[in-house]
Protein backbone atom coordinates (compact mmCIF):
# COMPACT_ATOMS: atom_id res chain seq x y z
CA UNK A 1 0.00 0.00 0.00
CA UNK A 2 1.12 3.42 -0.90
CA UNK A 3 0.32 7.21 0.02
CA UNK A 4 0.32 8.54 -3.28
CA UNK A 5 -0.44 12.37 -2.96
CA UNK A 6 -2.55 13.51 -5.95
CA UNK A 7 -2.38 16.89 -5.01
CA UNK A 8 0.42 17.71 -7.64
CA UNK A 9 -2.02 16.58 -10.83
CA UNK A 10 -5.41 17.95 -9.30
CA UNK A 11 -3.73 21.47 -8.89
CA UNK A 12 -4.40 22.37 -12.08
CA UNK A 13 -7.56 22.82 -11.85
CA UNK A 14 -6.99 25.00 -9.06
CA UNK A 15 -4.39 27.02 -11.61
CA UNK A 16 -7.12 27.48 -13.66
CA UNK A 17 -8.83 29.81 -11.19
CA UNK A 18 -5.72 31.84 -11.52
CA UNK A 19 -6.00 32.04 -15.91
CA UNK A 20 -9.03 32.98 -16.36
CA UNK A 21 -11.67 35.58 -15.68
CA UNK A 22 -15.11 35.63 -15.91
CA UNK A 23 -18.34 32.52 -14.44
CA UNK A 24 -21.10 31.19 -11.30
CA UNK A 25 -23.14 28.17 -12.11
CA UNK A 26 -25.08 28.10 -15.94
CA UNK A 27 -24.74 28.57 -18.85
CA UNK A 28 -23.62 31.71 -20.33
CA UNK A 29 -26.37 33.32 -22.22
CA UNK A 30 -25.92 35.10 -25.30
CA UNK A 31 -21.86 34.66 -24.88
CA UNK A 32 -19.79 36.95 -27.58
CA UNK A 33 -17.16 35.53 -29.28
CA UNK A 34 -13.58 36.22 -27.76
CA UNK A 35 -12.53 38.66 -30.77
CA UNK A 36 -15.37 41.36 -29.26
CA UNK A 37 -14.05 41.27 -25.83
CA UNK A 38 -13.34 44.75 -24.02
CA UNK A 39 -10.13 46.06 -23.65
CA UNK A 40 -10.06 45.98 -20.03
CA UNK A 41 -10.78 42.19 -19.95
CA UNK A 42 -7.82 41.26 -22.47
CA UNK A 43 -5.83 43.11 -20.00
CA UNK A 44 -6.99 41.30 -16.80
CA UNK A 45 -6.27 38.15 -18.54
CA UNK A 46 -2.64 39.01 -19.92
CA UNK A 47 -1.76 40.22 -16.51
CA UNK A 48 -2.95 37.31 -14.33
CA UNK A 49 -0.86 34.84 -16.88
CA UNK A 50 1.92 37.10 -16.44
CA UNK A 51 1.40 36.99 -12.61
CA UNK A 52 0.94 33.24 -12.75
CA UNK A 53 4.31 32.62 -14.92
CA UNK A 54 6.54 34.21 -12.82
CA UNK A 55 5.08 32.55 -9.86
CA UNK A 56 4.06 36.19 -8.45
CA UNK A 57 1.46 34.90 -5.55
CA UNK A 58 0.40 38.38 -4.48
CA UNK A 59 -0.18 39.29 -8.29
CA UNK A 60 -2.34 36.41 -9.04
CA UNK A 61 -4.06 36.60 -5.35
CA UNK A 62 -4.81 40.76 -6.10
CA UNK A 63 -6.86 39.35 -8.82
CA UNK A 64 -9.27 37.53 -6.20
CA UNK A 65 -11.47 38.77 -3.87
CA UNK A 66 -11.40 37.65 -0.37
CA UNK A 67 -14.94 36.05 -0.36
CA UNK A 68 -13.89 34.49 -3.41
CA UNK A 69 -15.67 30.98 -4.13
CA UNK A 70 -15.95 28.08 -6.10
CA UNK A 71 -18.25 24.91 -6.88
CA UNK A 72 -15.74 22.57 -5.58
CA UNK A 73 -15.23 24.10 -1.90
CA UNK A 74 -12.41 26.09 -2.38
CA UNK A 75 -12.25 30.06 -1.00
CA UNK A 76 -9.33 32.71 -1.39
CA UNK A 77 -7.51 31.33 1.61
CA UNK A 78 -7.27 27.41 -0.20
CA UNK A 79 -6.35 28.98 -3.30
CA UNK A 80 -3.81 30.69 -2.17
CA UNK A 81 -1.96 27.24 -0.57
CA UNK A 82 -2.33 25.39 -3.64
CA UNK A 83 -0.62 27.81 -5.24
CA UNK A 84 2.57 27.70 -3.08
CA UNK A 85 2.77 24.11 -2.61
CA UNK A 86 2.18 23.42 -6.51
CA UNK A 87 4.83 25.95 -7.16
CA UNK A 88 7.28 24.89 -4.18
CA UNK A 89 6.93 21.02 -5.78
CA UNK A 90 7.42 21.99 -9.85
CA UNK A 91 10.87 23.76 -10.81
CA UNK A 92 8.62 25.35 -13.81
CA UNK A 93 5.04 25.96 -14.31
CA UNK A 94 3.67 28.02 -17.33
CA UNK A 95 0.52 28.99 -18.62
CA UNK A 96 -1.40 29.93 -21.84
CA UNK A 97 -4.86 31.34 -21.70
CA UNK A 98 -7.45 31.48 -24.57
CA UNK A 99 -10.84 33.66 -24.02
CA UNK A 100 -13.79 31.68 -25.22
CA UNK A 101 -16.63 33.83 -25.04
CA UNK A 102 -17.80 36.44 -22.77
CA UNK A 103 -20.65 38.99 -21.58
CA UNK A 104 -21.33 41.96 -20.24
CA UNK A 105 -22.85 41.92 -16.37
CA UNK A 106 -23.95 44.97 -14.07
CA UNK A 107 -20.92 45.16 -12.10
CA UNK A 108 -18.43 43.08 -14.40
CA UNK A 109 -18.04 40.23 -16.95
CA UNK A 110 -18.92 36.62 -17.46
CA UNK A 111 -16.00 34.81 -19.27
CA UNK A 112 -15.43 31.65 -20.26
CA UNK A 113 -11.55 30.33 -20.84
CA UNK A 114 -9.32 27.66 -21.83
CA UNK A 115 -6.37 27.09 -20.04
CA UNK A 116 -3.41 25.40 -21.23
CA UNK A 117 -0.81 24.54 -18.15
CA UNK A 118 2.61 22.50 -18.59
CA UNK A 119 5.19 21.71 -15.19
CA UNK A 120 8.33 20.55 -15.29
CA UNK A 121 9.81 18.96 -11.78
CA UNK A 122 13.38 17.41 -11.28
CA UNK A 123 13.22 16.59 -7.55
CA UNK A 124 13.09 14.41 -6.28
CA UNK A 125 12.32 12.81 -10.15
CA UNK A 126 11.77 14.34 -12.83
CA UNK A 127 7.98 14.33 -13.43
CA UNK A 128 6.13 16.15 -16.17
CA UNK A 129 2.29 17.87 -15.28
CA UNK A 130 0.22 18.86 -18.57
CA UNK A 131 -3.34 19.93 -17.85
CA UNK A 132 -6.32 21.90 -20.31
CA UNK A 133 -8.93 23.15 -18.18
CA UNK A 134 -11.85 24.86 -19.57
CA UNK A 135 -13.65 27.28 -16.71
CA UNK A 136 -16.29 29.90 -16.22
CA UNK A 137 -15.82 32.95 -13.52
CA UNK A 138 -17.19 35.86 -12.93
CA UNK A 139 -15.28 39.13 -12.82
CA UNK A 140 -16.59 41.79 -10.62
CA UNK A 141 -15.17 45.29 -9.65
CA UNK A 142 -11.44 44.32 -11.27
CA UNK A 143 -11.77 40.77 -9.18
CA UNK A 144 -12.69 37.36 -9.18
CA UNK A 145 -15.54 36.31 -7.37
CA UNK A 146 -16.97 32.94 -8.25
CA UNK A 147 -15.43 30.30 -10.41
CA UNK A 148 -16.82 27.40 -12.29
CA UNK A 149 -15.00 24.05 -13.83
CA UNK A 150 -16.42 23.03 -17.33
CA UNK A 151 -13.80 20.29 -17.95
CA UNK A 152 -10.60 19.16 -17.00
CA UNK A 153 -8.27 16.54 -17.92
CA UNK A 154 -5.03 16.68 -16.46
CA UNK A 155 -1.90 14.25 -17.15
CA UNK A 156 0.96 13.70 -15.08
CA UNK A 157 4.21 11.54 -16.40
CA UNK A 158 7.55 10.31 -14.95
CA UNK A 159 10.20 8.26 -15.45
CA UNK A 160 12.52 7.86 -19.10
CA UNK A 161 9.62 5.63 -20.65
CA UNK A 162 6.00 6.70 -19.31
CA UNK A 163 3.30 4.84 -21.29
CA UNK A 164 0.81 6.38 -23.66
CA UNK A 165 -2.19 5.95 -22.93
CA UNK A 166 -5.57 6.51 -24.10
CA UNK A 167 -8.28 7.42 -21.86
CA UNK A 168 -12.10 7.37 -22.02
CA UNK A 169 -14.87 9.01 -20.24
CA UNK A 170 -17.73 10.76 -20.83
CA UNK A 171 -17.63 14.57 -19.28
CA UNK A 172 -21.21 14.82 -18.17
CA UNK A 173 -23.44 12.06 -16.61
CA UNK A 174 -26.55 11.30 -15.08
CA UNK A 175 -27.61 10.80 -11.21
CA UNK A 176 -27.15 7.11 -10.49
CA UNK A 177 -26.06 6.55 -14.03
CA UNK A 178 -23.16 4.04 -14.73
CA UNK A 179 -19.72 5.63 -16.05
CA UNK A 180 -17.20 3.78 -17.87
CA UNK A 181 -13.48 4.68 -17.45
CA UNK A 182 -10.81 3.20 -19.55
CA UNK A 183 -7.05 4.03 -19.49
CA UNK A 184 -5.46 2.13 -22.59
CA UNK A 185 -2.05 1.21 -22.74
CA UNK A 186 -0.79 2.05 -26.58
CA UNK A 187 2.41 0.34 -26.52
CA UNK A 188 2.49 -3.62 -26.78
CA UNK A 189 3.02 -4.36 -23.29
CA UNK A 190 5.40 -7.76 -24.09
CA UNK A 191 7.17 -9.29 -21.18
CA UNK A 192 6.93 -6.06 -19.37
CA UNK A 193 5.09 -5.88 -15.95
CA UNK A 194 1.75 -3.21 -15.77
CA UNK A 195 0.47 -1.85 -12.02
CA UNK A 196 -2.56 0.43 -11.67
CA UNK A 197 -5.30 0.88 -10.24
CA UNK A 198 -8.21 3.51 -10.58
CA UNK A 199 -10.21 5.51 -8.32
CA UNK A 200 -12.74 8.00 -7.98
CA UNK A 201 -12.89 11.23 -5.44
CA UNK A 202 -15.01 14.05 -5.15
CA UNK A 203 -13.55 17.41 -6.04
CA UNK A 204 -13.45 19.07 -2.43
CA UNK A 205 -10.84 20.70 -0.63
CA UNK A 206 -10.77 17.97 1.65
CA UNK A 207 -10.22 15.48 -0.94
CA UNK A 208 -7.73 18.61 -2.50
CA UNK A 209 -5.12 18.25 0.26
CA UNK A 210 -5.59 14.74 1.61
CA UNK A 211 -3.58 12.04 0.69
CA UNK A 212 -4.74 8.67 -0.11
CA UNK A 213 -4.01 4.93 0.15
CA UNK A 214 -3.10 3.12 -2.81
CA UNK A 215 -3.27 -0.24 -3.47
CA UNK A 216 -1.61 -1.33 -7.35
CA UNK A 217 -2.99 -4.21 -8.91
CA UNK A 218 -0.88 -6.26 -11.44
CA UNK A 219 -2.61 -5.91 -14.60
CA UNK A 220 -3.38 -8.55 -17.16
CA UNK A 221 -4.36 -6.66 -19.66
CA UNK A 222 -2.91 -3.56 -21.51
CA UNK A 223 -4.86 -1.00 -19.21
CA UNK A 224 -7.42 -0.10 -16.47
CA UNK A 225 -11.09 -1.06 -17.41
CA UNK A 226 -13.28 0.33 -14.20
CA UNK A 227 -17.35 0.71 -14.15
CA UNK A 228 -18.94 2.77 -11.56
CA UNK A 229 -22.05 4.94 -10.34
CA UNK A 230 -22.25 8.70 -10.01
CA UNK A 231 -23.99 9.44 -7.02
CA UNK A 232 -27.67 10.43 -6.72
CA UNK A 233 -27.56 14.13 -6.31
CA UNK A 234 -25.72 16.59 -8.76
CA UNK A 235 -22.25 16.61 -7.69
CA UNK A 236 -18.58 16.93 -9.43
CA UNK A 237 -16.07 13.62 -9.24
CA UNK A 238 -12.24 13.47 -10.29
CA UNK A 239 -11.76 9.98 -12.00
CA UNK A 240 -8.25 8.76 -12.00
CA UNK A 241 -5.81 6.29 -13.31
CA UNK A 242 -2.51 5.42 -12.43
CA UNK A 243 -0.62 2.93 -14.76
CA UNK A 244 3.25 2.00 -13.50
CA UNK A 245 5.58 0.23 -15.76
CA UNK A 246 9.40 -0.67 -15.05
CA UNK A 247 10.25 2.30 -17.32
CA UNK A 248 8.32 5.26 -15.94
CA UNK A 249 4.51 6.00 -15.09
CA UNK A 250 1.47 7.95 -16.10
CA UNK A 251 -1.49 9.56 -13.88
CA UNK A 252 -4.65 10.82 -15.43
CA UNK A 253 -7.27 12.88 -13.70
CA UNK A 254 -10.74 13.41 -15.80
CA UNK A 255 -13.46 15.63 -14.02
CA UNK A 256 -17.11 13.66 -14.40
CA UNK A 257 -19.52 16.19 -14.07
CA UNK A 258 -22.73 14.41 -12.67
CA UNK A 259 -25.89 16.91 -13.70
Amino acid sequence: MNHFRRWPLISAGILAFTLGLGGGPGRVAQAAPPETAPEELIESLTDIEDAANAQDLAGVMVFYDEAFTNEDGFDYSTLEAALTELWTRYDSVTYRIELQSWEPTEGGYIAETLTYIDGRSSTPRSAALESVIRSRQTYEDEQIISQEILSERNQLTSGPNPPTITVILPERGAPEETYEFDAIVQEPIGDSYLLGVALDEGTTATDFFTPRPIDLELLAAGGLFKLGDAPSDADNLWISGLLIRDDGLVFVTRRLRVE
